[in-house]
């Protein structure tokens, strides 16, 4: 890794994470600093198929569809930092811990997720992340979890 502060577009991101359509829920990853930290942008829009059901008329971001698109930028981070592109990596949840949703997600929003690993290191299955996504510089969920890095041999 260089100095120089990294980014993944769509295309990139494709090509690190398994996930598809309806469930890639990063758009772009900016700012990474090797597998320390990364900033997501997830463009929340009203085709998304969760604001169906979740609610009728008050389309609302389920929390937990954000927390996956915190762990998905910090999948990307690592995966960018240890040049996993087109090489399988998974990444499974072992824990989520100290989560707060502060504001409601709704189409038309643009999610910044801000995302530090904790624990962790090239080579290692277990990484520990912090993260905090905001709407606007407005807090609206924070966590701290845990994941496994199924890396390829």
């Amino acid at each position: 890794m260089t100095d120089t502060l990294l980014s993944a577009d769509i295309q990139l991101i494709q090509r690190i994470l398994p996930h598809r359509y309806p469930f890639l829920l990063v758009d772009r990853v900016e700012e990474i600093d090797s597998y320390t930290s990364a900033v997501g942008i997830k463009n929340v829009t009203m085709n998304e198929p969760h604001f169906q059901g979740h609610f009728p008329g008050l389309p609302i971001m389920p929390g937990v569809t954000i927390v996956e698109a915190m762990a998905q930028t910090a999948a990307v981070m690592v995966g960018t930092a240890l040049d996993m592109a087109d090489k399988e990596m998974k990444v499974y949840f072992m824990s989520i811990d100290k989560c707060k949703f502060r504001r409601k997600v709704v189409p038309g929003d643009q999610l910044r997720m801000k995302l530090t690993t904790a624990r962790g290191k090239p080579g290692g299955k277990v990484w520990k992340f912090t993260g905090v996504a905001t709407v606007d510089g407005e807090m609206a969920a924070e966590a701290e979890f845990t994941a496994m890095m199924d890396l390829p041999a």
